[in-house]
């Protein structure tokens, strides 16, 4: 299939040859050219999401070829013949070297669904693409939208295995919880992808009389959110217009707005939703919490530092203004962006906080909702979801239905869309895509949002909880739902039926 605007030059564009390889004559690339290699295009001081190449890796040893690690100043010496790579030679450490080695002996000997995938846990295994992860987490089921995917095959997703500390007899009763799940995203990077050479097939396709819709839907459904953004400065630098502009002049309605969040770094496209959620007609209080329950903390930072210079106000302030009582509350603590990301678990403080909540709130004549917001809010979600696993086991209740019968009004939704998203982020948002195109009219500010947001994030597993929920693909769902040119650009991101 030819890429609209980019001529044949000596070969095609892309080469028909093997998947994404250089033909001669083709288009070579050169110094400086798109993309850059180890960061974004163009860098940009602050740019978002942070760092060189995203998502970052904190505290991460970035995989070298072969699956090992880099050799690492002051780390441990040259693996010897018999002993496990990366390990410390014997009489180091002995009481860590026999817990590593007991949590290697119980992950040997787990193998959920025909075995383990090879290597370490969070390196990939042989011929498997690297797995994305944002700061300080192993479980990819949330990273932050947006850049830094693989383009080769997604390799197949392997289940999450935990190991409970139980197993190795330790006192501190910790749950370890590894995840070998590979890209979920939807949208990659279009490899070669030239922003100068893009901007000419959207000039093209919007110059003289008439629109192609089509070539547009192509060229921005192929192209990953970081490749996306810089289309304006290169369409500005090319042709002295505004791209934002002239796509305004020339479509308009809901494939104008989609395609417009399409051309927004996700910080800003959060931060606008979040305005628009607060100043528009009444207050879009569901907008609010998923994406402050649904972002990571280096998100939610960067998403409070666009609002403030975007809007002259801090996010803060727009909350307390707009909002009121415990949903206030709970919102300004999820706007700080301070929820503890560790991967551990202390299982016994998790069944102490499931006894405080049903202090709270079971237990209790009247609720105490700040002790809700004080554990939801700052811990972990690994930590919490195993705090709704004891809450159950304690009580022989959900705390989803304990919310609803002792909380109401706005705090009651709050709450239990912030548990929802706790529990399982793909099957929330499956259920709030249902909830988009169910009835009569179709909410198309929440369904462009989501399709955007999670179209690099977690796509796939929402298909699959969409599936598993309502019977029928969300690629179905969504061609019975929409028409036209909107209903092409969202089945690109929404990237096959299942």
């Amino acid at each position: 299939m030819s890429y609209p605007g980019y001529p044949p030059a000596g070969g095609s564009y892309p080469p028909a040859s093997g998947p994404y390889q250089q033909a001669p004559g083709g288009y070579p690339p050169q110094p400086g050219a798109y993309p850059p290699q180890g960061g974004y295009y163009p860098p940009q001081p602050g740019a978002y999401p942070p760092g060189a190449g995203y998502p970052p890796q904190a505290g991460g040893y970035p995989a070298a070829p072969g699956g090992g690690f880099p050799p690492q100043a002051g780390g441990y010496p040259a693996a010897q013949p018999g002993t496990y790579p990366n390990m410390p030679p014997a009489g180091q450490s002995g009481y860590e070297m026999h817990r590593v080695s007991r949590v290697i002996n119980v992950l040997c000997s787990v193998q959920p669904g025909g075995g383990m995938p090879q290597g370490y846990p969070g390196v990939p295994a042989p011929g498997q693409q690297p797995m994305p992860m944002y700061p300080g987490a192993l479980n990819p089921s949330m990273p932050g939208y947006g850049g830094g995917v693989p383009t080769g095959p997604t390799p197949p997703a392997a289940p999450a295995v935990n190991v409970r500390d139980s197993q190795l007899h330790q006192p501190h009763q910790a749950l370890v919880c590894f995840s070998f799940k590979g890209y979920r995203g939807t949208i990659k990077d279009f490899p070669g992808a030239d922003p100068l050479r893009d901007v000419e097939v959207l000039r093209k396709a919007m110059k003289g009389f008439g629109t192609d819709e089509n070539a547009i839907i192509e060229l921005l459904g192929t192209r990953s959110n970081k490749q996306r953004v810089p289309l304006k400065a290169a369409y500005k630098t090319t042709y002295g217009k505004d791209l934002v502009s002239d796509i305004k002049s020339e479509v308009k309605g809901d494939f104008e707005d989609l395609v417009l969040a399409m051309l927004k770094a996700p910080a800003h496209f959060d931060a606008s939703e979040l305005k628009e959620a607060i100043s528009g007609a009444g207050t879009d209080e569901a907008c609010l919490i998923e994406i402050l329950s649904s972002r990571s903390n280096a998100e939610i930072l960067e998403i409070n530092k666009v609002y403030k210079a975007e809007y002259g106000k801090s996010l803060e302030d727009a909350i307390s203004s707009d909002t009121s009582g415990h949903f206030r509350r709970l919102l300004v603590s999820l706007s700080q962006g301070n929820r503890d990301e560790k991967e551990t678990v202390d299982i016994s403080l998790a069944k102490q906080e499931a006894q405080k909540l049903h202090a709270a709130g079971e237990n209790k004549v009247g609720t105490d909702e700040s002790q809700f917001n004080a554990i939801l809010c700052a811990r972990s979600k690994p930590h919490l979801r195993q705090v709704f696993h004891e809450y159950q086991q304690m009580c022989g209740k959900d705390i989803e239905k304990s919310i609803c019968s002792e909380m109401s009004g706005n705090v009651e939704s709050g709450m239990v869309a912030v548990v929802k998203c706790i529990k399982n982020t793909a099957a929330y948002f499956a259920e709030r895509l249902h909830k988009a195109m169910q009835g009569v009219g179709t909410k198309d500010r929440t369904l462009i949002r989501i399709m955007v947001s999670r179209s690099e994030v977690d796509m796939l597993d929402i298909r699959q909880e969409y599936l598993r929920q309502y019977g029928k693909s969300l690629y179905t769902a969504i061609s019975g739902d929409t028409t036209g040119d909107y209903k092409k650009l969202l089945l690109k991101l929404c990237g096959g039926s299942d």
